[in-house]
């Protein structure tokens, strides 16, 4: 960094300027040039030539580093300061911010080698998806991660903070096709290989604004080990570990209930349904017993369902159905016998009392399903459709009212 000559430098000490330094980890220590007529005796006692006077001393490199050591450092950057220069009224961080963090990245702070004589403390990065930009629950995460990082740096570990963003490739597909939408365009108009085009141009726009805001934050991340989540080593890696796993019969495949979208014709997770609270009605249904001795009322906001029904709970505490649990119930429309069984996930003050289970639909009836051994039907395709097994109804569209 230019040294930068003050305005009085014929007489500094009277002038009653300020000398700041930095340390190379980041401590700012000042001190009034008043204070330093000391200085010179001692700089030349540490063998720096005294023809650099006080004025040529303070910003030239013999005297940096005999100052450097008067305060007990490295230092590596010092400028004068005036005290008579009006300050901004504002913080402007644009003045500021970049050029110390662009220092700290040519200065390669924040990169970590193994060190045998220090004990390793390693941060990996939860990865932020590529879907846009980064939110205030980022900027508290990673702010969380940076103070515990430079911590560790500070007490002398071998601290590392791997930075990284992830591809999400179902959030990630979503959002380029809903993009895509505004321009007339579908997948099957650009067919895969153009469409992979377009996702990696995705990740190049997208990654790089989320990789300059972490930066913005000011985040000490070693940046020569940033990685994505698609990048060929990590891509093998994960392979690799998948298929030891499988080998050691830890990985198997088996039934639960997830989240499926129609259009993508692919699992989503939780984090990427989106909830939103609709008017709905009780609907009353009733379903016969199958020894003709009656019938038990129900509501339900989810009709559409039934097809799927695989048993009809009611709480063991309720004294009103106690005697009718093991009974079995005709289902409407379908004329499967399904039993009447008794759970505590029912509420007994919510509507009859009386619930429908339909374990391939809800996740607590897939719960109870599970409790009682319920056998799980799927009654739609993987477009939404209802199957054909049900013939008076199948290839309806099936969809929330």
């Amino acid at each position: 960094m230019p040294f930068r000559e003050p305005e009085n430098a014929a007489n500094p000490v009277r002038s009653g300027g300020v000398l700041s330094l930095w340390s190379r980890s980041g401590e700012l220590k000042s001190k009034p040039l008043s204070e330093l007529s000391h200085v010179t005796g001692a700089s030349r006692g540490a063998g720096c030539s005294a023809q650099f006077g006080w004025y040529r001393g303070y910003y030239s490199r013999p005297m940096e580093r005999s100052v450097g050591r008067l305060f007990s450092s490295h230092f590596i950057i010092f400028y004068w300061e005036d005290p008579m220069k009006e300050l901004a009224k504002q913080y402007d961080p644009s003045q500021v911010e970049d050029r110390i963090y662009q220092f700290w990245l040519d200065g390669g702070y924040f990169h970590t080698k193994a060190d045998p004589d220090k004990k390793p403390y390693t941060i990996v990065m939860p990865p932020p998806n590529v879907t846009g930009q980064l939110h205030m629950g980022h900027a508290v995460d990673n702010t969380m991660q940076d103070i515990l990082i430079r911590t560790k740096r500070m007490q002398g570990y071998a601290a590392l903070w791997v930075p990284g963003t992830d591809h999400a490739s179902i959030a990630t597909e979503a959002k380029i096709v809903e993009a895509m939408k505004q321009e007339g365009l579908t997948k099957e108009d650009l067919g895969r290989e153009k469409f992979l085009e377009r996702a990696w141009d995705w990740k190049k726009t997208y990654g790089g604004r989320i990789v300059s805001q972490l930066k913005k934050m000011g985040s000490s991340c070693d940046w020569d080990r940033e990685r994505f989540t698609m990048d060929e080593g990590c891509n093998k890696a994960v392979k690799e570990v998948f298929v030891n796993l499988y080998n050691k019969g830890l990985i198997y495949r088996g039934e639960r209930i997830i989240n499926w979208c129609p259009h993508c014709l692919t699992s989503i997770s939780d984090a990427e349904v989106e909830y939103e609270d609709q008017q709905g009605h009780f609907w009353h249904l009733r379903y016969p017993f199958a020894d003709g001795s009656g019938y038990i009322n129900l509501a339900t906001t989810r009709p559409e369902t039934l097809l799927g029904d695989t048993a009809v709970a009611v709480n063991p505490n309720d004294e009103r159905y106690k005697d009718l649990v093991g009974k079995m119930l005709i289902l409407p429309l379908v004329h499967r016998e399904i039993p009447l069984i008794a759970d505590e996930y029912v509420d007994m003050e919510f509507g009859t009392g009386v619930v429908k289970i339909t374990p391939a639909h809800d996740p607590n009836d897939f719960e109870v399903g599970l409790r009682h051994d319920l056998p799980v039907l799927n009654v739609l395709t993987e477009d939404a459709k209802i199957v054909d097994e049900y013939e008076k109804y199948a290839g309806c569209h099936f969809r929330n009212q």
